[in-house]
């Protein structure tokens, strides 16, 4: 039988997000557990922040038009956190970063701008401009304007903006579980004998952290040997315990690869192979309307085909907006002649080039250390060197 065509990158991913669904349930938490959940509705901001104008330096706080040359006793001081009195015309106020500003004042006089007399007054050394160090209200926020979107993934910083507004709690989507599928007769477990012709199966641990920083719970299934039968039954577990499936491995046409076999006995198979390096052999399918993904058994290949493909598909899954890891353009230290295949090439970065000093291998799992991200070379097209290219740095790429 022959093969499909290797589907361009770009159209797999936008085939894939057009059609899949949102399999989103929606919870309220306080808002200190959300980070890294996806945000269910628009937050909108219900004050402004700063709720008044506050000083931005200690200082003393004055109108402006009381600044004529003369000295300006002070009438009253005023600490963060404390309420202020109005400001006495033609005095100034003693205030402190933070501190709301008086009725009647409208700029502030640095402390280092400011010489206290001996009878207590000041006299301002250096003028300020009107309004100078003063944080109006709704500076940072404005009451009534949109400030996160649904589908945003909740940051620490997104929190902590949250908080400022003095929001309780978050309406956000549950995570989805997605059940974890290693196959492989030469794979066995961290801890157990490595027997002739094994390997320990290092891709379940490493995707399935990749799943636990992206917000996603998963459920281990016990690894599968290379057997269809076994492989079909595995399916079928996966599908009873999760939103979603991932499997690892024995999806490409090997003789002892029978993932896409077992899908496309129980269910429908949207797409095959990629025109990608490393990557190839990445299938989507569907069981009892449970989507799947299945990722190459090769290290660099699960890990680059999750990145790129599946991770986007079960952000969409869960709610999230659609978002690539961040990419900058870096300048290829290398030339090479066109390839058929759009290719991720593990890069270091030199002198502010790319240079290729680590293995291309997709068994190579190591050269996510020693390399600082993947360079995207496009298909069909000479490599010239000095040439800006797409680099997705790995701390992008492993810890969004």
């Amino acid at each position: 039988m022959a093969l499909p065509p290797l589907m361009p990158l770009d159209e797999a991913r936008e085939k894939l997000l057009k059609e899949l669904p949102r399999l989103c349930e929606v919870e309220s938490l306080p808002t200190y557990s959300c980070a890294g959940r996806v945000l269910a509705e628009d937050v909108v901001a219900p004050i402004n922040v700063p709720p008044a104008p506050n000083s931005s330096m200690d200082g003393y706080a004055v109108a402006f038009a009381d600044l004529d040359g003369s000295e300006l006793p002070v009438s009253q001081r005023i600490p963060a956190g404390h309420v202020s009195q109005p400001l006495q015309p033609g005095t100034a106020a003693r205030i402190f970063t933070g501190a709301e500003l008086p009725e009647g004042a409208d700029t502030i006089v640095i402390q280092e701008d400011a010489q206290v007399t001996d009878s207590g007054a000041i006299r301002v050394v250096e003028k300020p401009k009107q309004g100078e160090w003063v944080r109006p209200a709704g500076m940072d926020l404005k009451q009534g304007a949109a400030i996160l979107t649904a589908g945003s993934r909740l940051s620490s910083a997104a929190i902590g903006v949250c908080a400022s507004m003095g929001l309780t709690h978050l309406r956000v989507y549950k995570p989805l579980r997605v059940a974890l599928i290693t196959t492989g007769d030469e794979l066995v477990e961290p801890g157990e004998p490595l027997g002739p012709g094994k390997i320990y199966n290092s891709n379940i641990q490493m995707i399935g952290t990749l799943l636990e920083q992206a917000g996603f719970e998963w459920v281990r299934i016990p690894r599968v040997s290379d057997d269809r039968g076994a492989t079909i039954a595995a399916l079928k577990s996966a599908v009873a315990k999760a939103g979603a499936v991932l499997t690892i491995g024995g999806v490409s046409v090997g003789e002892e690869d029978h993932v896409k076999a077992a899908i496309e006995s129980l269910g429908t198979l949207n797409l095959w192979r990629i025109r990608l390096k490393p990557g190839k052999p990445f299938a989507a399918a569907e069981i009892d309307g449970t989507p799947i993904f299945s990722l190459p058994g090769n290290p660099m290949s699960s890990l680059v085909t999750f990145s790129l493909l599946a991770r986007p598909c079960l952000m969409h899954l869960q709610g999230a907006r659609f978002k690539l890891p961040l990419s900058l353009p870096l300048a290829a230290g290398f030339s090479r002649a066109a390839q058929k295949r759009d290719e991720y090439v593990r890069v270091a970065v030199v002198d502010g080039v790319a240079k290729t000093l680590v293995s291309q291998n997709s068994g190579v799992l190591s050269s996510a250390l020693t390399a600082d991200g993947l360079l995207h070379l496009p298909a069909f097209e000479d490599i010239e060197e000095g040439k800006l290219y797409s680099f997705m740095p790995f701390a992008s790429l492993l810890h969004d």
